[in-house]
């Protein structure tokens, strides 16, 4: 029978010598540097993304063994169409087939996809395949995977902002119901809990219009690798850091 996440949690926990509470429920990342990884070797980008897909089977596999309950994954964000055309097409290209064949991984493990983003602007079988990956693994309850494909969180805030607007021209929200929480259940991770830690490969120091309501009180993690050669050791040193903070959501330390 396969097991709970509390008790994947509390294996994983035990394994690092930390408290059960310590292991962070969400994460999410900023997959950074496949390009980087290919050009230092001498190989087309093309190449990297394709490292890059391989690494993201692997954390997410062991995301799902270490009990964490949703991972989100930044792919590919809307400024990502200024890249060249070769390598945006060669991208679409991978996230078809992908999809395709992530389906048997995603089914053994229970996890559910969900996607976020615009689905409008992906070609026509990118939308295709995440459609039906999606319907696919509808039903499964075990660890959600987020796919951030064509994302961008000033995006995502925009069209929370119309569909509200909608609403309440329609008569179907009043005014005096838009808060906070009416924002988050309109936003593409209506249902998911903000991220507990946010990590980013590459070195780089900032956010990229990723998620910008939900990290609000994320722990952020960076790290010099590149996301081709990330591993396992890279994702337990990120939980070891996050273990170590001191998550007090604007309040203070009481004595």
């Amino acid at each position: 029978m396969e097991k709970s996440f509390e008790e994947k949690r509390r294996v994983t926990a035990k394994r690092l010598g930390l408290a059960t509470a310590q292991i962070p429920r969400h994460i999410a990342i900023i997959m950074d540097g496949n390009g980087r990884w290919a050009q230092r070797k001498g190989l087309r980008r093309a190449h990297g993304h394709r490292q890059g897909g391989k690494t993201v089977e692997r954390i997410a596999q062991l995301c799902v063994d270490f009990g964490i309950e949703c991972l989100t994954l930044y792919s590919f964000s809307m400024e990502n169409w200024e890249r060249p055309k070769t390598e945006v097409n060669a991208l679409m290209h991978l996230y078809a087939q992908y999809l395709v064949g992530i389906r048997p991984t995603l089914m053994k493990n229970n996890v559910r996809l969900v996607h976020l983003g615009r689905l409008a602007q992906l070609p026509p079988a990118v939308r295709a395949e995440l459609s039906r990956t999606v319907e696919l693994t509808a039903g499964n309850c075990g660890m959600v995977l987020a796919l951030a494909l064509n994302y961008g969180g000033r995006g995502e805030i925009t069209d929370a902002a119309i569909r509200i607007a909608r609403e309440h021209k329609e008569g179907s929200l009043r005014l005096k119901d838009i808060d906070e929480r009416c924002l988050s259940r309109h936003l593409y991770t209506a249902g998911l809990a903000d991220p507990d830690l946010l990590i980013r490969t590459a070195n780089e120091m900032r956010i990229s219009n990723f998620l910008l309501w939900q990290i609000s009180y994320s722990e952020f993690y960076v790290t010099k690798t590149l996301w081709p050669d990330f591993r396992k050791a890279h994702l337990e040193r990120a939980i070891l850091a996050y273990s170590k903070r001191n998550r007090r959501f604007g309040a203070i330390d009481t004595i």
